[in-house]
Parts: C-alpha cells; sequence; structure tokens
C-alpha cells in the first residue's frame, strides 16, 4: 500500500513491541522517517533502529519530560514531524470487583492510558500545525464503548481518550491537523497473550486455562478470531496518510465484529 507518505515524519509511542512496533514498521515501508519512543526496548525495535531513518528514544513517555524529549529529538533528528501516533497503553484486570480498585490503580490506569496521550499530543501539536497538513491517530479501544467491569478503570480512561480526541479534532481541524483514533479489539499481542497478559491474568482468576480464556473473547464475534497487529498497522497508517485527508474527529473500530450497535 503506497499513500504518498515517502518524505515525511512520524513518532510513534509505545513501539518497542505489539501494535506499536508493527505501526513503525509499516511506517518504514511507506518511507516514512520514524522516530520510536518506548519506556523500555526490544530486540525487534534494536533491529529496526539500525536503519538510518530510525531514531529510537527510550524514556518514561506516561510523564510530560518523557514526551517531551521525544518529540524534541524527532525535530532535532528530523526538522520537524508530520504525524503523530499515540500508542502507550496497559490493562490489568480488575479479577476481585470494583471495590478492590484502589486509588493507586486508577491513577496508573489513567496515567496510562489517557494521559500519555495527553502529554505526547501537547508536546507535538505545535510543530504539527507548522508541517500541516500533518495528523494526528490515537490507537483506543473497543473498551471505550463496551465498558466492562473487569477493567473497569481501562474502560474508563479509554472512554475518556476518545473525547478527548474528538474535542481535540475540533480545535486543529481548521490548522490543517487531523485527529482520529482505531479502536482494536482483542489483538494478538503480549498484552493479551503473553506472561501476565489478560488471558492469564482472568484464567488464574477463575481457574481456567489461558487458551480457554483467549477463545472466550472472540467467541459469537462474526470472525471469530483476535485481530493481528499489523491489521490494526495498517489501518492507523491509511488514517495517518492524506488518503484519507477529510477524515477527522472519526473512530474507526477493527475488532472482527464484536460491537454488534449500529
Amino acid at each position: 500500500m503506497k499513500l504518498d507518505l515517502a518524505g515525511r515524519t512520524a513518532v510513534v509511542t509505545g513501539a518497542s513491541r505489539g501494535i506499536g512496533l508493527e505501526v513503525t514498521r509499516a511506517l518504514l515501508r511507506e518511507g516514512v522517517a520514524v522516530a520510536a519512543g518506548a519506556r523500555n526496548g526490544s530486540p525487534e525495535l534494536s533491529a529496526l533502529a539500525d536503519e538510518d531513518e530510525v531514531l529510537v528514544v527510550l524514556d518514561d513517555l506516561t510523564t510530560a519530560d518523557g514526551s517531551r524529549t521525544l518529540v524534541d529529538q524527532a525535530v532535532e533528528r528530523f526538522g520537524g514531524i508530520d504525524l503523530l501516533v499515540n500508542n502507550v497503553g496497559g490493562v490489568r484486570p480488575r479479577t476481585h470487583g470494583f471495590v478492590e480498585v484502589t486509588d493507586t490503580d486508577w491513577q496508573w490506569a489513567l496515567e496510562v492510558n489517557l494521559l500519555s496521550a495527553v502529554r505526547a499530543t501537547r508536546a507535538a501539536v505545535p510543530h504539527l500545525v507548522r508541517r500541516a497538513p500533518s495528523a494526528i491517530v490515537t490507537v483506543c479501544s473497543v473498551n471505550a464503548a463496551l465498558p466492562d467491569p473487569g477493567v473497569i478503570d481501562y474502560s474508563a480512561a479509554k472512554a475518556a481518550l476518545r473525547s478527548f480526541c474528538k474535542s481535540l479534532s475540533k480545535e486543529l481541524g481548521p490548522q490543517g491537523v487531523r485527529v482520529n483514533t482505531v479502536s482494536p479489539g482483542p489483538v494478538e499481542t503480549a498484552l493479551w497473550l503473553g506472561p501476565g497478559g489478560v488471558a492469564e491474568t482472568v484464567g488464574q482468576a477463575q481457574g481456567a486455562d489461558p487458551d480457554a480464556v483467549k477463545a472466550a473473547a472472540v467467541a459469537g464475534t462474526p470472525t471469530g478470531r483476535f485481530t493481528h497487529p499489523s491489521e490494526v498497522a495498517q489501518l492507523v497508517v491509511l488514517l495517518a496518510s492524506e488518503t484519507a485527508g477529510n477524515v477527522t474527529g472519526a473512530d474507526v473500530v477493527i475488532d472482527g465484529g464484536m460491537v454488534s450497535t449500529v
């Protein structure tokens, strides 16, 4: 898929694995220079760092300083930025009910799933306005519209994230910056399937095999399977391109038909 993105520069947060890593790879295939930010590196991200058009920045991207460092280093290396992909996120299943979800738990969910995007966006917007037409694509979740008590804090944070992006699209649209979200259902990433992921955590709480938890998560959906990270990445790249040049304020769901409402 060639989307006339060659020569542009992107900042991708949460780029060391999963969706963020696949977004980085997809952008590179389109000829985009990428500043890839993550708290911790990975062998896969290190391999990409050997390419001239990749800058890896390791910092805590839930903080204002970490987000600003990523954006500043991208601008210093590449001369500006045209695209921001907010992908930092995380979930911790709450298997003991709402009352056991502490203020610390809530603060963690909000920092990781909402405020990380707010802070990265705040750092990037002045540069995006200067390089308009430009775009912000934020990875949200179907749980923004499908609240689940098992991930009550995550659901609330993602709903706030979707609202934030919708509001921002109205402010930045007249300045040439499009703002959209992508909301995946269950995705084949470590967040769901890795050690300590959703399937393992829920399985331990229920006395079930993680594979059974995985199967139940998509049982009854039209496609009956998890989304591949590369499929989310292709959607992100499409929304980042001027092929979608009049799409802003939209949330695009990629969930195998999990959301059944019109």
